[in-house]
């Protein structure tokens, strides 16, 4: 499921510490947007290697809500059950990624990984991050949204219990950038989710020309973890 997104990709079978976690931010207000349990690994996992939310998570899933109601527009995502909020980046989350050059394309690692012990491993390439330049501020972040609907069928399919809520929309990826438009998601990542919930996707099925534009952009970037 919320590979969204290189970062990416299926809900994961969270700690109970981080399912009520998320069940007491869902609780706390009457919110449209919450976090789900897939994406708390963002703000607690010291060692998550995609864009970490140093931030209180209340106060955050506040201030997404609070832009949404100032007119922060819905964008459709890559399935009529994703959406997008584009929001002016308040934290102090990096870009997650580097451009390619002869002078850092030597730094750059690659291994077979899966994200959760559901998931299929897939091929990954990263630059590791203490030996890459110091990655800039990002301008924006990108809060990526499932539908309670899709949210309950990959719980189902995945064995996890439903959350406690019925917010119409869980906040499942958060990424830092540079523009206000959605990056491509890497290949690997439509690949994954073309093959359904069982094995950690959205069962959503592979289109060509998507695929090929997201080739072009990470044929030339490389994520840091």
């Amino acid at each position: 499921m919320l590979a969204t997104f290189a970062l990416s990709s299926a809900l994961v079978v969270a700690p109970r510490s981080l399912r009520l976690a998320a069940r007491t931010l869902a609780m706390s207000a009457k919110h449209d947007y919450v976090l789900d349990p897939f994406v708390i690994r963002q703000f607690d996992d010291p060692d998550y290697t995609g864009t970490r939310m140093e931030w209180d998570k209340a106060d955050f899933e506040k201030r997404v809500n609070d832009a949404a109601s100032a007119g922060t527009p819905l964008v459709d995502g890559y399935a009529p059950f994703c959406k997008h909020l584009f929001i002016p980046n308040f934290t102090p989350a990096t870009v997650p990624y580097l451009k390619i050059t002869p002078e850092n394309e030597g730094f750059m690692r690659s291994a077979y990984d899966a994200r959760t012990d559901a998931e299929l491993p897939v091929l990954v390439r990263w630059f590791p991050k203490e030996s890459a330049p110091p990655a800039p501020v990002a301008k924006f972040l990108d809060i990526i949204l499932y539908s309670r609907e899709q949210i309950r069928k990959e719980s189902a399919a995945m064995g996890t219990p439903p959350e406690e809520t019925d917010a119409p929309w869980g906040i499942i990826s958060v990424k830092a950038q540079d523009v206000d438009h959605e990056l491509p998601m890497q290949p690997i990542t439509m690949m994954r989710n073309a093959l359904g919930a069982e094995e950690g996707g959205s069962g959503v099925p592979l289109e060509r020309a998507k695929y090929m534009e997201s080739c072009a952009f990470w044929r030339e970037h490389a994520s840091l973890k």
